[in-house]
């Protein structure tokens, strides 16, 4: 197929066939029916992702979006989600001048917000397979329209008159390009300012998943401050932790804590086993069982701008790459793909009339108001996971009160409430 950006259709590069770049090629097929849509992905086209056990957390603004795909249905069919119908957070630390009985604590559940869930959990797998083999599809069904090049790695992108050049195998243009490939904090070059902010926490994210014992309320997350850090469980449909051990009710575990100081990596299995059933609230009940955990590190890699200097955005963890404390990450990719495309569909319905020139002015008008609603949104995001990040680095007792008390405050305010849980559900609007 030639993909040059002097023919009539628009022409769109997506670098990434993870679950942002999937999902921005799928709507934009659909939302831009006479565009050309191409997705490069370096991963060989036999390798088989469904198995990934990583996890990810979908708010319900998500599994709207995938829902209008066509795809939810089908993935929550396969029994590998479970839904998230509370949140819970509170802190480890004793919260000084609370007068009540119970520690202070946030709660937030479907009901009260009238929705079925306040979200979802699943493995990366359990996402992006179904993803692909959907993409797969369309492209089987319109060949000369829709070009997947798998085991193609896209080594420069480069604004040339009437679009980017995409350097992969052969050198192709495009009117746009997108940059849905991000990958992890660990494997990021580090950002200089004005390019963007980087940041290392010197945090580690030991991650697993645990067994619960079965009267262990279901479907709630929890979050938990911890002195060393935040630690969270969210809910995974029931089964074994272990290869041959018990089956049960599951839990996905982010555990966070000092690089420099880590109180997990020293420890057996047994004894990271005692410490995590000091770290949750009462309400959690015993942990069980533990699979193998892995260490991650964490930091912050956000660039300041989603657009480049010609016709190139970034979108999900290639625009920024945040801590887990908000679980916030692929949610945000995916609100990036809605408004790059609610921006983009106007030219797209216009393209072969317009000429070439004209077009690639109308793709910098539509980044530019792609750009512009979404930085409220990531920006928020950004700066409040940052702070709540770095704040277990600070060691004055009060803040402990301090947040404490908030959370005590936070749970009496419904109003204030009901935002956030809006803002969990479906980000800053």
């Amino acid at each position: 197929m030639d993909t040059t950006a002097s023919q009539g259709a628009l022409t769109l590069a997506i670098i990434g066939a993870g679950p942002a770049g999937l999902a921005l090629a799928l709507q934009a097929s659909r939302m831009l029916p006479q565009a050309r849509i191409t997705v490069f992905d370096a991963r060989a086209a036999d390798r088989d992702i469904s198995g990934d056990p990583r996890t990810l957390a979908l708010s319900q603004g998500s599994v709207q979006f995938l829902g209008r795909l066509g795809l939810w249905a089908a993935i929550q069919a396969s029994g590998q989600t479970a839904p998230i119908r509370q949140v819970h957070v509170s802190q480890q630390q004793p919260t000084v001048l609370w007068p009540f009985a119970q520690p202070p604590a946030v709660s937030i559940s479907a009901r009260e917000q009238g929705v079925p869930q306040l979200g979802a959990v699943l493995s990366y797998g359990t996402l992006v397979a179904p993803m692909q083999s959907a993409w797969l599809a369309a492209v089987a069904a319109d060949p000369h329209r829709l070009v997947m090049r798998f085991g193609t790695s896209v080594r420069g992108l480069k604004p040339v008159p009437g679009g980017v050049e995409v350097d992969a195998d052969i050198a192709d243009v495009f009117d746009l390009a997108v940059v849905a490939e991000g990958g992890v904090f660990a494997d990021q070059p580090a950002l200089q300012w004005p390019q963007g902010l980087s940041r290392d926490y010197e945090q580690t994210a030991w991650v697993g998943q645990v067994l619960l014992d079965d009267s262990s309320p279901e479907g709630v997350a929890y979050e938990r401050f911890t002195p060393a850090g935040p630690a969270a469980l969210l809910p995974l449909p029931a089964g074994a932790v272990q290869p041959g051990g018990p089956s049960g009710r599951r839990a996905a575990l982010v555990w966070c804590v000092p690089k420099g100081d880590d109180p997990v990596a020293v420890l057996d299995d047994a004894q990271r086993l005692t410490l995590l059933n000091t770290v949750f609230p009462p309400e959690v009940g015993e942990i069980r069982q533990m699979s193998p955990l892995k260490a991650f590190p964490l930091g912050l890699n956000a660039h300041r701008r989603l657009v480049g200097e010609g016709p190139v955005a970034r979108i999900g963890n290639a625009a920024q790459t945040l801590h887990p404390v908000a679980g916030q990450g692929l949610n945000l990719g995916l609100r990036d793909v809605h408004e790059l495309l609610s921006a983009l569909q106007q030219i797209d319905e216009s393209s072969s009339a317009v000429a070439l020139a004209d077009r690639g002015a109308a793709v910098m008008r539509a980044l530019a108001r792609f750009e512009r609603r979404r930085q409220p949104d990531r920006l928020a995001l950004i700066a409040g996971t940052d702070f709540l990040a770095r704040s277990f680095t600070w060691s004055a007792p009060v803040l402990a009160t301090v947040r404490g008390l908030g959370l005590g405050v936070l749970q009496t305010l419904t109003p204030a409430k009901q935002s956030l849980a809006r803002l969990m559900m479906f980000g800053h609007r």
